[in-house]
Order: structure tokens, then C-alpha cells, then sequence
């Protein structure tokens, strides 16, 4: 299934993930506030607004239904625009979230949308990942944020035998996970998006703490 327009992705939302109006309505809420600070800085591109549902709320969304029966925080690397992380709290509020996020101004402004929305349970570091202080993440993921390998040594040393990888990717993805050693190989499984026929969701689970980054 790859939803095809703004209402299917609404109406998978309501299905698939459980949203019912209050959420929908929190959800419009933040496209409003997405919308008005792209004209300040540019956070996605302006033809990706027009599929906004499609192409960045239910494409963050997705991971929450593979990440079922997972628990601890959410760690979102790269957080940009918030997603995937700042969809996660917006469903989640219960849900500690983690949202790793360099940039000033882009994080400033998911600052102001977290205390807008009053959601307690994330937060915003603003920081390079290599010197964010570690712990025991429940799931870690990551939009756009560097090429696998990289990606799981920087993030290694947050994860634990029960840590749930979840790494949306472009057609790429697959050869990516090919090029990893067999050992990282065999803990991820790929996933088709709902959103991109082209992309994938790689999705694992386990501990990856010896890596190191690549230079």
C-alpha cells in the first residue's frame, strides 16, 4: 500500500495509528505552524507543503506502527522540521522523546512548538550527536540524517539489546544495509514505506556499541 493523496493519508492515520479528532485537529494545528515558519526559515521544501500530510506527517507516523511494544525514549537524530520526532510526541505525549537537533533556529523553533503544544515529555538537545551525553534508548530514529554507516556509529552507543532501530530511507536503503557488516546485516530487516514506493524503512533491533565512526 503507498498512500496517494492528503485525505487517504488522513484516513490512514485515523486507522492505522488511532488518531481520532483531537489529534487530527493537533496535527492541523502544527501544519499551520509549519507552514507560516517556512516562509522564516526553510525548514521543508515549499512543494513537499503541498503533499504535507503524504510526504512528512504520515511518512513520520508510519514509524510509530512499526515501533509497537517498544518502550524507554524515543532518540530522533537530525530532528530538522521535527520529523519524524516531534510527530512521535505530538501522538505520543505520554512517550519520553528525544529530539537531537544542531541547528539554532531550527531548534529554537521546535522549542516553541513543544511549549505551544505543552508536550513535557520532549525535549530538544541542541548539540552535534558525538558529544550529546548517552543512555538506553527504546527506539532510534533517524530522516535523512547520514548514510548507515555512519549513522550506527555515531548512534551505537545509545542502543541496548532491546533498542529498536527504525531508519527511513530512500531506494538506496537496501544497498546500504548490503555494504554492512553481516553481523549489522542480520539484526535489520527492510521494510517498503507507505508513503514512497521508491523508499524503504530499515528496521532493527539490538546493541551496536563497538562501531566506530568512520572518519
Amino acid at each position: 500500500m503507498v498512500l496517494t493523496d492528503e485525505d487517504a493519508a488522513k484516513d490512514w492515520l485515523r486507522c492505522a495509528i488511532g488518531c481520532d479528532d483531537a489529534a487530527i485537529t493537533r496535527l492541523e494545528a502544527f501544519v499551520a505552524l509549519l507552514r507560516a515558519e517556512n516562509e522564516r526559515q526553510n525548514l521543508v521544501s515549499a512543494s513537499s507543503l503541498e503533499h504535507v500530510w503524504t510526504r512528512h506527517i504520515a511518512d513520520s507516523a508510519q514509524l510509530i506502527a512499526v515501533s509497537r511494544g517498544t518502550s524507554g525514549p524515543w532518540l530522533d537524530l537530525g530532528t530538522g522540521a521535527g520529523f519524524p520526532g516531534l510527530i512521535v510526541a505530538l501522538l505520543d505525549p505520554a512517550r519520553e522523546v528525544v529530539m537531537v537537533e544542531s541547528r539554532a533556529k531550527r531548534a529554537a523553533w521546535l522549542h516553541d512548538v513543544i511549549e505551544t503544544f505543552g508536550l513535557c515529555k520532549a525535549r530538544i538537545v541542541r548539540s552535534r550527536l558525538e558529544v550529546v551525553e548517552t543512555f538506553a534508548a527504546g527506539v532510534i530514529s533517524a530522516r535523512a540524517f547520514a548514510l548507515l554507516d555512519r549513522l550506527i556509529a555515531l548512534a551505537g552507543r545509545f542502543s541496548t539489546p532491546d533498542t529498536r532501530w527504525l531508519l527511513p530511507k530512500g531506494q538506496n536503503g537496501a544497498k546500504e544495509l548490503g555494504e554492512m557488516p553481516k553481523l549489522i546485516q542480520a539484526m535489520f530487516h527492510v521494510e517498503h514505506s507507505i508513503t514512497d514506493a521508491d523508499s524503504v524503512i530499515l528496521v532493527g533491533r539490538g546493541c551496536i556499541s563497538s562501531t566506530k565512526a568512520p572518519q
